[in-house]
């Protein structure tokens, strides 16, 4: 199988090239990527653990899914296509934001991504892929904040970065499905 190539960028999103994804990570250029979050109508997260034989950050705990956007890809689609991939199933995905960051890992690479935040909502049980996914589970916002300042080597250091810096994003954007249940009940 062929190495999936990365869109380099500007800190403007503006494409200015194509880069092999190891080599990017190698040589710590900035490219885009993107990270989704899914609630549930009770507002909890679905988080995934990455699987033990990811090249980095293996077996810590993040957002639902993440990835890169291929080139010809909106972010949109790029989301869609990786949450089934990762997780098997499908869902309406809104951008929120995006943000820089670049941190580098105890083997050598470095993430510095532009990365691309979006939201859906979805209420059954993913069906992982075992290739890309160890484990999930739902956890509602405000366990995840707290469990992240106790034990934040259990986190993907982008997910960290999302909580401390975007978290009132996600409470502004809790799951309209709960909306809904609550203008039923008088």
């Amino acid at each position: 199988m062929l190495e999936e190539n990365v869109i380099l960028v500007n800190e403007n999103d503006e494409q200015i090239g194509l880069m092999p994804k190891l080599e990017a990570h190698e040589k710590a250029v900035l490219h885009r990527a993107f990270s989704v979050f899914v609630l549930n109508s009770t507002n909890e997260i679905m988080l995934q653990q990455r699987a033990g034989q990811k090249y980095h950050s293996p077996l810590l705990w993040t957002n639902t899914c993440c990835s890169h956007q291929r080139e010809g890809e909106t972010n949109i689609q790029a989301g869609n296509r990786r949450l089934f991939e990762e997780m098997g199933f499908k869902t309406e995905l809104k951008e929120l934001f995006h943000f820089i960051y670049k941190a580098p890992f105890d083997n050598g690479l470095t993430e510095h991504e532009l990365d691309h935040v979006m939201i859906g909502y979805y209420n059954d049980a993913p069906v992982i892929n075992p290739e890309e996914v160890e484990d999930w589970k739902w956890m509602k916002i405000e366990d995840v904040k707290m469990d992240m300042e106790l034990q934040p080597a259990l986190y993907t250091v982008w997910f960290k970065i999302i909580f401390d810096e975007f978290y009132y994003f996600l409470e502004e954007h809790k799951s309209p499905l709960s909306l809904n249940s609550s203008t039923d009940n008088p």
